[in-house]
């Protein structure tokens, strides 16, 4: 597991401690439904409430049974007297494992939405800071025609915006309980003792379970997690692609005294993006393996399980984390104006090219021609390094239907700008 790169809150999630608490707290609160039926004494039930595990005990039952759920339960019956026969009555090991999963992987997704709120409020801010900051749109890498900075910020905050609502649903997802006994019939916990533990919990019963809680659910999750991390890489990949020495349209923060380079004292490399395109290939990766978990043979077979004691904490822990590394990328991004408007002249005037072939056809010329035209003078520029401007002025088809103003207009970069502010509004980004 990547419990090196892991934070603590997300850590603590998928702790043994805190998988083991709750284990402790689902046995308890099954016990608590039994007490309220009237199946397990009063005098039983408080003496119930005071019982703890012991992981040392559960390692060295363990070892001889192979199996954890039996050797969590003599851990705490150890310490209980008679009591102790009513825990787990009724219920199969994922009646509590499945449901305290359940309860882990809604921590998981809370944290996740801080991460997101908090990814989201960064890229706001250069959103609105550069929202009529020019910069070069590129297209298969290409220049194509000016944006600005603050519109290609917009549309990440308005991606993470929908990767909030899918996390939201993931959670909703997931957010159910299973104590249905050992193929899901009720037939040894009758319902109502599943509706008050997973009301206690507030997460909701399973409508209709076998011995598992579907894994269908677990992929939502994990494949929710790899499409917050799909969009993360496509934004680190794109501030790679602005921080190369050709472009530098925008730097990773770069610490005092912080190295590039073993060999060459000069660089700057985007390591912290590059970090997040790495890892969101891991989680991209477990996604694959959750959907294989959906199939499980019968009723249940195990088959999903050790997969799930991996996947599920490094998706989450991974995410969390190149949440957190972005965040800081965006929080303290170096944005070089004066580089994006060299940029965009250096093509010297290519991106009208769109403009003026309009142009041309508005004016009563065929599209053929007019395309032929334009493409001769773009063609030209490209291979003399010539400023396309000035081919057009020297070409008498475009002076004579374009005289004067008519084509000097055209050659305007606020046109491209016009509708940013529609766009700012459209997504509530106008303050």
């Amino acid at each position: 597991m990547i419990d090196r790169y892991a934070r603590p809150a997300m850590k603590r999630v998928w702790s043994d401690e805190n998988k083991n608490d709750k284990w402790l707290q689902v046995e308890l609160a099954v016990c608590e439904a039994w007490a309220e039926e009237g199946t397990i004494p009063p005098e039983d039930m408080a003496k119930l409430r005071m019982a703890r595990y012991d992981p040392v005990r559960m390692k060295e039952v363990f070892e001889r049974t192979r199996h954890d759920m039996t050797a969590f339960l003599q851990s705490v019956t150890a310490g209980l007297g008679d009591e102790g026969r009513w825990l787990h009555m009724g219920l199969t090991s994922h009646d509590v494992q499945d449901t305290a999963q359940s309860l882990q992987m809604v921590e998981a997704a809370d944290i996740l939405l801080q991460d997101v709120d908090a990814l989201m409020s960064a890229i706001r801010n250069l959103a609105v800071e550069h929202k009529h900051t020019p910069m070069m749109g590129r297209t298969h890498g290409v220049h194509a025609e000016p944006t600005t900075f603050g519109l290609k910020m917009a549309l990440w905050w308005d991606e993470m915006r929908r990767q909030r609502e899918r996390l939201e649903e993931a959670r909703r997802t997931v957010a159910v309980g299973k104590i249905s006994g050992v193929v899901g019939t009720y037939a040894t916990v009758p319902p109502q003792i599943e509706e008050r533990v997973c009301a206690q919990f507030g997460i909701a019963p399973c409508p209709v379970s076998n011995q598992v809680v579907q894994r269908d659910r677990h992929a939502h999750f994990v494949t929710t997690l790899a499409l917050v991390a799909a969009s993360l890489e496509k934004f680190a990949t794109e501030v790679r692609g602005l921080q190369r020495t050709e472009v530098r349209e925008v730097e990773e923060p770069f610490g005092q005294g912080q190295t590039g380079s073993s060999a060459m004292p000069h660089k700057k490399n985007p390591e912290l993006s590059e970090r997040v395109c790495g890892l969101a290939r891991l989680v991209r990766g477990h996604s694959v393996t959750a959907l294989e978990n959906v199939a499980l043979w019968h009723e249940r077979d195990i088959s999903h399980s050790s997969a799930e004691r991996l996947i599920l904490p490094d998706s989450c822990m991974a995410l969390d984390y190149i949440m957190d590394i972005f965040t800081g990328v965006m929080r303290g991004l170096r944005v070089y104006p004066e580089r994006m408007w060299h940029n965009i002249e250096m093509t010297k005037g290519l991106v009208f090219s769109q403009r003026v072939l309009i142009a041309l056809l508005e004016s009563g010329l065929s599209r053929e021609r007019s395309y032929e035209i334009v493409q001769a003078c773009a063609m030209r520029s490209w291979d003399e390094s010539a400023d396309f401007r000035d081919l057009l002025r020297q070409e008498p088809e475009v002076t004579e239907r374009l005289p004067g103003e008519s084509l000097e207009s055209i050659f305007d970069y606020n046109y491209y700008m016009r509708y940013v502010e529609d766009s700012f509004m459209r997504l509530g980004l106008d303050g």
